[in-house]
């Protein structure tokens, strides 16, 4: 069950929005809020999985109340300003729904935010189910990695460069493959032996 909140200035397309999180059966709606202040106060006291926030709000509008949140829960952004789409993605954001949207949309858009909850749930247990000698090899030459719900690890000196891709990370090896997992670059980055790779970007990591 994902415990979400919805967050719009505008009373008809808030009660649109938890009209149709009570049709998802593993939507849990914990509160709606009609301005990003309000909505700032109740994460403060309780914890969420899933956001859908208008992004042009008075006061503060959705982008930046986003950029506020220190523990972040999935966003999905709601708005009629088809503008904002790229400021929303560079937040990481699960989905972009445009105004006026269906319940087609926004079952679509949930169902990949569920979809990355189980995907994070089932990574967190497998880590912790697995020894620590395989999570973590002494000889420091391969990093583990969960990829087609599996664990594998990947030999350091066959990474050529990891990119980003929001939440999750490409490794790009030697042999021409590719593989994507569910983690950030940055944690990748703190994972890795610093004096073999080098930030060219802050979406890309070269082997040096």
């Amino acid at each position: 069950m994902l415990k979400c909140i919805a967050i719009d200035d505008e009373p008809l397309a808030l009660r649109q929005v938890t009209s149709y999180i009570a049709k998802i059966p593993y939507l849990q709606l914990v509160a709606s809020c009609s301005n990003a202040l309000e909505a700032q106060s109740l994460l403060a006291a309780q914890s969420v999985d899933l956001i859908f926030v208008d992004i042009n709000m008075p006061d503060l509008n959705g982008v930046d109340f986003v950029r506020t949140l220190t523990e972040r829960p999935m966003v999905i952004f709601t708005t009629a300003y088809s503008e904002y789409a790229v400021e929303g993605f560079k937040l990481d954001a699960v989905d972009y729904l445009l105004k006026p949207f269906g319940f087609a949309d926004f079952s679509r858009s949930v169902a990949k935010a569920n979809s990355l909850y189980e995907l994070r749930n089932n990574q967190r247990n497998a880590a912790a189910a697995e020894p620590a000698s395989e999570a973590e090899p002494k000889d420091r030459e391969y990093i583990s990695v969960k990829a087609d719900h599996k664990v594998s690890l990947v030999r350091i000196a066959e990474i050529v460069y990891l990119e980003s891709e929001g939440e999750y990370v490409r490794l790009h090896l030697a042999d021409g493959s590719a593989i994507t997992t569910l983690f950030r670059l940055k944690n990748m980055e703190a994972a890795l032996p610093s004096e073999q790779f080098m930030r060219v970007h802050r979406s890309c990591l070269l082997y040096t």
